[in-house]
């Protein structure tokens, strides 16, 4: 279901978050579909059951997927409803390091923005 890569700084929850996220945007996973059980994405991913787990929470806290004791985890049925300032901090904070690896490495402004609309245009055709 999900390729992650165990070499990347980006922890393994992180990863599974983003895929999972990721999946909804594309509607490959869509609102009310269950997800695998920990124990199931751990195994299927070889990964612990507590890193699936903190993912999963996160994910709850996030509005991203909704919790039935008993019957599992489930995309929620709406996005949730985000305070884009606070998030907008977040991925700038995650984004300059990028940015910065990038100029450095002697890409210019315009190569990085057009960088950037190439990853929008691939996203956008997924959800097609």
């Amino acid at each position: 279901m999900f390729q992650l890569d165990i070499l990347s700084s980006v922890p393994i929850y992180e990863q599974l978050i983003r895929k999972i996220k990721e999946n909804i945007m594309k509607e490959y996973l869509k609102p009310g579909d269950h997800l695998p059980s920990v124990r199931k994405m751990a195994r299927d991913l070889n990964v612990t059951p507590n890193t699936v787990q903190k993912a999963y929470s996160i994910l709850e806290q996030e509005r991203v997927i909704v919790t039935v004791r008993g019957k599992g985890a489930f995309v929620a049925d709406k996005k949730p409803e985000v305070d884009y300032s606070q998030k907008i901090a977040e991925l700038s904070r995650q984004l300059k390091p990028l940015v910065m690896e990038l100029l450095y490495s002697g890409m210019n402004r315009t190569d990085i923005l057009g960088l950037v609309e190439e990853f929008c245009e691939e996203i956008r055709e997924g959800q097609r």
